[in-house]
């Protein structure tokens, strides 16, 4: 590849990076406008097809491709793109994570599981892979498992206490004493 056809490739990357920043901001508060959501998606998708085809099977693309559908809703075809980025960079745990919010989303718990049992290995101490992994096992009424991964994620970062109400992923284990008894805890 050439200095100017690499140069070209980056730019087009960042380019699809920043059209998918703004969606992701449209999508956790900034606004809560769906459609300007989903139209920024679309045009990372459009970019990402500038890309020439060898271009387009390197983790980053994959990866910005497969956020891209996750942002649109598209989470089953979501995933072979993140596969695909998970193998080329199995250390990147966003990759994994995203790929256990695509599993959860298209009725696979058992893959979500596996996905964030992988980002674990990436990295054991990041609270937010025990608090999803808390919420996947909750789903698949585990509710050792899920306690257990609740415990270390609050360990880890107790700011996660004050999602937890909220959270529709725990409502299987709410009524277990064990559960009261961990959120109700006065930090």
């Amino acid at each position: 590849m050439s200095g100017h056809d690499r140069t070209r490739r980056q730019q087009i990357l960042r380019e699809a990076e920043g059209y998918l920043e703004l969606a992701m901001l449209f999508g956790e508060g900034w606004s809560l406008d769906s459609e300007k959501r989903y139209r920024l998606a679309r045009r990372t998708l459009q970019s990402l097809d500038r890309l020439p085809l060898d271009a387009n099977s390197g983790s980053e693309a994959l990866y910005l491709r497969g956020q891209a559908l996750r942002t649109l809703d598209r989470f089953a075809e979501a995933i072979t793109p993140l596969d695909s980025a998970s193998q080329l960079d199995p250390s990147n745990v966003n990759i994994w994570l995203s790929l256990g919010w695509c599993h959860k989303r298209s009725n696979r718990l058992d893959l979500a599981i596996e996905s964030l049992e992988e980002a674990l290995q990436v990295e054991p101490q990041s609270a937010l892979v025990h608090y999803n992994l808390a919420c996947y096992w909750s789903l698949a009424r585990n509710n050792r498992r899920a306690l257990q991964f609740l415990a270390q994620a609050l360990r880890l970062d107790n700011n996660y206490r004050h999602l937890i109400d909220t959270e529709s992923d725990f409502d299987p284990i709410r009524d277990d004493p064990r559960f009261r008894a961990l959120t109700a805890v006065i930090v």
